[in-house]
């Protein structure tokens, strides 16, 4: 599933350098190439007075100025990473819009995965997602692994993974992610399946108490072999499958909880499949998850939704963005 590139979006923050840990140990173990961008953001222009006049000079002076401000930040990264030991490619210094400019160069170079911190690029707070990291997990046309935790946390492996599946076309590449992903680093694979409330699964309808019991028992006998099934799916990738869980109730929190009491170090979904919602939206169950995990999460979709999505952008008079080769 991933290609031999992996792309790490950074603005230098201690967050980030969490991110930065988690870019190069993915990297190492999947035998990819790290690339490093700092997108030196500029205001929107159409948001000035002064852009009714079309002021070119401005606008090149404000990028020039992010070019300038930017390249330390894109520097101390380098420096940073490989202090750690690791390689990097060409490093990619952009100024403009982060989120449009991560998502379309990762699109140049055929990344098969973005990292970023999800505080890193916009700090908030922990139960809500940056603009940046929520933008490009509903744009990017790879999988995206957005990280969380403390910054000072140190990042030597992976640690258990749990996978979410429900039987969809994006939680089955999920799956695949994940195979891939214990396979390079040894981790184990702990896979969830999260079932409706009970009261919700019979509705309006009225049934008798056996006829209930009945149900319940073929839809747990039907879930747990499809559990099996996954895990044997993810044995036969070359991952390392550990134990399988039925759980009941909101997916989000479900997965959450248990991620928290395996102590994951990585969570797998797909980005529609639990929740599937229009293109536009990423799916509430991959972005709650996202929001509120305390580990790196790592959302999946599929081929033709990567396909239709588009970059994001902004109206501007004047084209001002750095090239795309790096420097």
């Amino acid at each position: 599933m991933f290609s031999t590139k992996v792309l790490l979006a950074t603005d230098g923050s201690a967050e980030a350098e969490r991110a930065a840990r988690m870019a190069k140990m993915v990297s190492e173990n999947l035998g990819a190439e790290l690339h490093v961008v700092h997108v030196a953001p500029t205001p929107d222009p159409t948001a000035w007075p002064e852009a009714t006049l079309y002021d070119r000079d401005l606008l090149l002076q404000t990028r020039e100025q992010a070019e300038i401000e930017g390249r330390p930040v894109l520097d101390r990264q380098r420096h940073y990473l490989e202090a750690m030991g690791a390689e990097t490619a060409v490093p990619h210094l952009l100024v403009g819009r982060p989120d449009a400019e991560i998502v379309r160069l990762a699109e140049e170079l055929g990344s098969g995965l973005i990292v970023i911190g999800s505080r890193g690029i916009g700090p908030v707070r922990r139960a809500v997602m940056g603009s940046v990291s929520g933008s490009v997990l509903r744009h990017a046309h790879c999988p995206v692994m957005v990280v969380r935790g403390k910054a000072e946390e140190e990042v030597t492996a992976v640690g258990p993974i749990v996978l979410a599946v429900d039987g969809s076309e994006e939680a089955q590449l999920a799956t695949i992610a994940a195979a891939e992903f214990s396979r390079g680093t040894g981790s184990e694979v702990h896979l969830v399946a999260v079932l409706p409330e009970l009261a919700s699964m019979f509705g309006r309808h009225y049934y008798s108490t056996d006829i209930k019991e009945m149900l319940l028992e073929q839809v747990d006998a039907d879930s747990r072999a499809f559990l099996d099934k996954q895990a044997e799916a993810v044995r036969s990738r070359g991952g390392s499958p550990a134990q399988t869980y039925l759980a009941r109730g909101r997916p989000d929190a479900e997965i959450v909880e248990l991620s928290e009491e395996i102590g994951a170090g990585l969570i797998v979904l797909g980005n529609r499949g639990l929740g599937g919602v229009k293109r536009a939206l990423m799916g509430s169950v991959s972005a709650s998850v996202a929001r509120h995990a305390h580990c790196p999460v790592l959302v999946v979709r599929t081929a033709k939704d990567r396909d239709k999505r588009d970059t994001p952008t902004s109206e501007k008079p004047i084209e001002v963005r750095a090239p795309g080769s790096g420097w």
